[in-house]
């Protein structure tokens, strides 16, 4: 087996998805910092692809602007897959421990990232009837993530191909249900706050008159 660096496992993954993952998991490879570091970038990317494209394929408004949809959209995500993983991989005798899960994932998500920088880039260059060339690049970087990502489920729990089709969909369906109770608690939060700042006025206003 190859004895790779850290930062030499970012790339041998990306360009050998199948034994590279596998590799890493014998070696006991992949660094958390790394992975950190990928989904910030990720963050980074979602915020240029709306904002710093050109203004032909620019679609956001620049005077809207808001940064927790992105963290939602990226970081939340991302975690929301972690922990949903996890979860349900315990249930089906998964091997493959948070960190791990963690590390693999954002590896996986190297390319999708890439073509979002690269596509970012390109909007400066290429005029509107040129667009096929950024989706052909967007799908490229897609669907390689997408593979890559199956087979760092497969490695990191030592699936087979069944179970880690199985094993996504359960984790889908988790980040659903996560994601909704998120929503239903910061909602119920807000009612609650906003519960608290109403006492709070009228309690200055009667003390007050």
């Amino acid at each position: 087996m190859l004895d790779l660096t850290q930062r030499q496992w970012v790339g041998y993954t990306v360009l050998h998805p199948f034994e590279g993952f596998e590799d890493m998991r014998w070696k006991k490879g992949g660094s958390l910092k790394i992975a950190m570091l990928i989904v910030l970038l990720g963050f980074f990317a979602a915020v240029a692809h709306d904002r710093l494209c050109g203004f032909q394929f620019r679609t956001v408004s620049s005077r809207d602007f808001s940064i927790i949809p992105y963290i939602a959209g990226t970081i939340v995500v991302f975690a929301a897959w972690v922990t949903g993983n996890w979860s349900v991989c315990t249930l089906l005798d998964g091997e493959g421990t948070m960190r791990n899960i963690c590390i693999y994932s954002a590896y996986s998500l190297v390319p999708f990232i890439t073509q979002a920088y690269i596509n970012v880039l390109l909007s400066h260059i290429l005029i509107r009837e040129e667009q096929i060339f950024m989706q052909l690049i967007t799908l490229a970087g897609t669907l390689w993530s997408v593979i890559m990502l199956c087979s760092a489920v497969r490695a990191v729990h030592q699936y087979t191909l069944g179970k880690t089709l199985l094993a996504i969909l359960l984790t889908i369906a988790a980040m659903a249900v996560m994601l909704c109770l998120l929503v239903l608690v910061l909602s119920l939060l807000q009612q609650i706050w906003l519960f608290i700042c109403t006492i709070y006025t009228e309690l200055t206003y009667r003390i007050r008159v």
